[in-house]
């Protein structure tokens, strides 16, 4: 049987799934409505208000006026799903997220769409990699980062069925298929999607794939790494950190954010408070440049080479 990998499998546009979800929910629940800061073309929501004209509120660029409007209309019993380019969602309204949305823990569900570097020849002002860091600060914030189609839909699901706060990141650079459809989204649980005892990989959105063809090729060398994917990066899967410290060698963190304050910021966290272990941490350590999405991930060691590289070191040399 010929084995093929991750990396070869078909791409999917994560918004794709957004849009056809969120039509999905509103066709069954009247009180979900989309609010949006002229970013109805980027979201690719010309369906939903095609479908639901009276259910989508467009405020221009506004993006405090957004939150601001999105947060009154929970308070009249809607669910509203803010849809606007995470750089500028959580940048210009952190302010209105924070006193609006999770002080007030408000059920408002806050979609950062085209996150990470996917903006990336627009450079640093597009790029939103810090954006996990700011929200995971605040209080009452759930946060999810999907790693592809699949995870999308069902974290979306699970969110307009939930109440109070949460952001997803919806992620416009293509990405294989992770899960099987039935897969289905259990907040503050991370997924062992390959096993292994010697190194173990953590990861999750558009880096996961790159993580499973990491551990591939370690594969090949006789390293046997464990891939978890974190879709939830708050509240954190604490008990799977604990066991991959104590069960291999290392943990190496890979993710497209900033370095410090997310996903590895979260992991690293709990290590030290429960296991020290070795932890090699992989994200934007600086104002990432001007260039394609894809130069930049490899730029910075979040390739299947570059994540393959970090985690032969923590296993032979320990560093």
């Amino acid at each position: 049987m010929v084995h093929t990998s991750i990396a070869d499998q078909p791409r999917y546009d994560c918004r794709d799934a957004y849009v056809e979800t969120l039509a999905e929910l509103a066709e069954a629940d009247h009180r979900i409505v989309g609010v949006v800061n002229d970013s109805v073309g980027s979201s690719k929501l010309n369906s939903f208000r095609k479908a639901f004209p009276d259910r989508l509120i467009n405020v221009g660029i506004a993006e405090q006026d957004m939150v601001g409007v999105a947060s009154g209309l929970a308070n009249g019993g809607r669910i509203p799903f803010v849809s606007a380019a995470s750089c500028f969602l959580t940048g210009r309204a952190l302010e209105q997220i924070k006193a609006d949305v999770a002080y007030s823990n408000t059920n408002v569900k806050l979609c950062g769409m085209s996150p990470g570097v996917a903006y990336g020849e627009l450079g640093p002002t597009h790029h939103s990699v810090e954006d996990i860091a700011w929200l995971r600060a605040i209080a009452n914030m759930r946060i999810i980062v999907p790693a592809d189609p699949i995870e999308t839909a069902a974290a979306l699901r699970w969110a307009a069925a939930s109440d109070g706060p949460v952001f997803i990141r919806v992620s416009r650079m293509s990405v294989p298929k992770v899960y099987a459809e039935d897969y289905e989204f259990e907040l503050g649980k991370a997924i062992t999607v390959r096993d292994g005892s010697d190194v173990t990989l953590i990861s999750n959105g558009t880096v996961l794939w790159r993580a499973l063809a990491a551990a591939e090729r370690l594969a090949e060398e006789g390293i046997s790494a464990r891939v978890l994917s974190m879709p939830t990066v708050k509240p954190l899967d604490t008990d799977a950190v604990v066991a991959a410290a104590r069960e291999t060698a290392g943990i190496v963190t890979a993710e497209e954010a900033v370095s410090g304050g997310g996903l590895g910021g979260a992991v690293a966290e709990t290590v030290v408070q429960h296991h020290p272990a070795r932890v090699s941490i992989l994200g934007f350590p600086e104002f990432a440049p001007t260039g394609s999405a894809g130069y930049l991930l490899n730029r910075y060691g979040l390739s299947p080479e570059g994540i393959a590289d970090a985690a032969r070191k923590l296993v032979t040399t320990g560093t």
